[in-house]
């Protein structure tokens, strides 16, 4: 994972720094990117997986009641819903407005 983070994030390196990664046989990224496997997603993408899951209940079930460890599995991938919205409910008042409104539209229970 680190070596793909060095190849990814290579024009960030200094000269010296790719030089002895090159030294060792690493090199740059091929052009056009590969996927940077296992890097940290952003904090708004983290969101939209989370509101799809919640969607994606709230459609099946009709409600947004989720027990803290229920995973939903979006498009095969596992989402920890039960807990983003038990830790969303602990820090509501530190929700942007959009975010809130967001989770009212499926009627969230704060």
């Amino acid at each position: 994972m680190w070596i793909t983070g060095q190849r990814t994030g290579w024009e960030r390196l200094t000269p010296a720094q790719q030089y002895l990664l090159e030294t060792v046989g690493i090199k740059p990224a091929a052009e056009g990117g590969e996927p940077a496997a296992g890097a940290p997603r952003s904090q708004d993408t983290r969101w939209a997986a989370n509101l799809t899951a919640a969607r994606q209940y709230h459609a099946r079930e009709g409600h947004l009641t989720v027990p803290r460890k229920h995973v939903e599995d979006v498009n095969g991938e596992p989402v920890k819903l039960g807990a983003f919205l038990d830790n969303t409910r602990r820090r509501a008042a530190k929700l942007s407005p959009q975010r809130r409104a967001e989770l009212d539209a499926l009627g969230m229970r704060w």
